[in-house]
């Protein structure tokens, strides 16, 4: 992307404008990614205009070293990362201080069936690396050299990793039943049950 690499040189001499065809480019990309990590809508709505201003106020440091794609999934893996963490900071604490008996909202019910339930149910399962790489490989169908770089980890343990996950979402989906929707696929691999 040629044209997202003259932005980002404008952007950092000077021409805060050329942000937002940055934005336009890659937000409903970031949105997804977001859904995926943290299941819900309205976390990744606010994650992802968290995502884009942090981008912008550290596009200083960005080198094209990398794409500018790895660069920004970077920061948005380490934005849900962070909310994941306090996520469940929040859920032990509400777990001690919730009533006995108490039912879940409408809306909590609906984020759960965001996925089908042995996908979600897997997803649940793994850590947040595994469902990252799940995210990354599978939905948002990066190639292992992207991937990669985005974790600051080798190709050959991206490779490795990546294979140990998928034969445990696979397990994990056999375990909820979900043998006819084990086709996750992507344009190079498919997981099969």
């Amino acid at each position: 992307m040629d044209y997202i690499e003259e932005c980002v040189r404008r952007v950092k001499a000077g021409e805060v404008d050329c942000f937002e065809p940055i934005v336009e480019t890659y937000k409903k990309q970031i949105y997804i990614y977001c859904c995926r990590m943290l299941g819900c809508k309205q976390d990744a709505q606010d994650a992802v205009q968290d995502i884009f201003i942090k981008a912008f106020t550290k596009l200083h440091l960005y080198e094209a070293k990398v794409s500018f794609s790895s660069w920004l999934y970077k920061i948005a893996y380490h934005h849900c990362l962070n909310l994941i963490r306090k996520r469940r900071v929040r859920l032990r604490v509400s777990r001690l201080m919730k009533p006995a008996g108490h039912a879940d909202s409408v809306e909590q019910t609906l984020e759960r069936r965001w996925f089908s339930e042995p996908l979600e149910y897997a997803m649940n399962k793994l850590s947040v690396e595994e469902r990252n790489l799940l995210v990354l490989r599978v939905f948002e169908d990066k190639p292992f050299s992207e991937i990669a770089q985005i974790l600051d980890k080798n190709l050959s343990a991206v490779k490795k990793k990546y294979a140990r996950m998928k034969q445990k979402v696979i397990k994990l989906m056999e375990e909820k039943g979900g043998t006819e929707l084990c086709e996750i696929t992507d344009s190079r691999t498919k997981i099969e049950c």
